[in-house]
């Protein structure tokens, strides 16, 4: 992903022809100080996007920041702060936010979920279900946030789904003709959704085997029917659930879309005085 054209289009998006409300109400020559201000407790990412989107409208803008991304902060920290132009920093001002309010905000689901299973072998993973070009940021908050990726994209690996299975028949021919037509460097997964599935799964030496929709008591069982044999993940509106019962299944992996794709952004404010 370029970052650089990312935020260009961003703000595009968001000034349009021109930031009309400042340029009429604020003089050229007037500065400010800024201080962006945490509303609540979590995690904090996206600063230096936040920085890229202020140095972008104006190189001049000077923006600081008193946190990293991953680092957690609680109610009341300043984040950072920004000083130069007062036209820069208004018209930057909620792109910036944006950004680092969304990227926070996934962080701080992330981090939770993470906690929940804390003690157990499982992982949190987020899945394809991200904003449309936010993907890498989206992922990245993630990781900050002390989750795992999955794929990135249709490329990064193989993970036959039911309508996969569908078209090629069954789960053996399907990872069959996986096997001779892929690169062997690139793991299998294969989605289930029953016991016979999973046999069949196994039989046919899936690397990874994710079990859609599962009941916990089904999940145990196919924990203890595959033993180690491959990689399980749970999957199927994992963000509703209770993680920890899930992750007690055994399960190594548990994939939650809603990390991403309904998360709600973290309450961060730009506050500053006019110089």
């Amino acid at each position: 992903m370029n970052i650089k054209e990312f935020i260009k289009t961003a703000l595009e998006e968001d000034v349009g022809t021109g930031d009309i409300t400042t340029l009429t109400t604020i003089p050229a020559d007037r500065e400010a100080h800024g201080k962006f201000l945490a509303k609540e407790s979590g995690v904090l990412c996206g600063t230096d996007i936040a920085k890229q989107v202020f140095e972008t409208v104006d190189p001049s803008v000077v923006f600081t920041a008193f946190f990293k991304d991953g680092d957690k902060i609680n109610k009341g920290d300043i984040i950072a702060e920004v000083h130069g132009r007062a036209q820069s920093v208004l018209t930057a001002e909620r792109t910036a936010l944006n950004i680092m309010q969304r990227l926070s905000g996934i962080a701080k689901r992330t981090h939770e979920a993470c906690e929940a299973i804390k003690g157990t072998k499982a992982v949190i993973a987020d899945t394809r279900k991200t904003t449309p070009c936010m993907r890498v940021l989206e992922k990245y908050a993630v990781r900050c946030g002390g989750g795992s990726n999955h794929r990135f994209n249709l490329a990064d690996g193989i993970l036959i789904k039911d309508n996969h299975i569908a078209a090629a028949g069954s789960i053996t021919a399907a990872v069959e003709s996986a096997r001779r037509n892929a690169p062997h460097t690139l793991k299998i997964e294969v989605e289930v959704e029953d016991m016979d599935m999973l046999r069949e799964a196994l039989e046919a030496k899936a690397d990874i085997i994710m079990l859609d929709n599962m009941s916990n008591e089904e999940m145990k069982k196919a924990c203890e029917y595959v033993n180690g044999r491959a990689l399980l993940e749970a999957s199927g509106n994992m963000g509703e659930k209770d993680l920890l019962e899930v992750a007690k299944t055994g399960v190594d992996i548990i994939s939650i879309g809603a990390l991403t794709h309904t998360v709600k952004a973290m309450d961060i404010s730009l506050k500053f005085k006019l110089k």
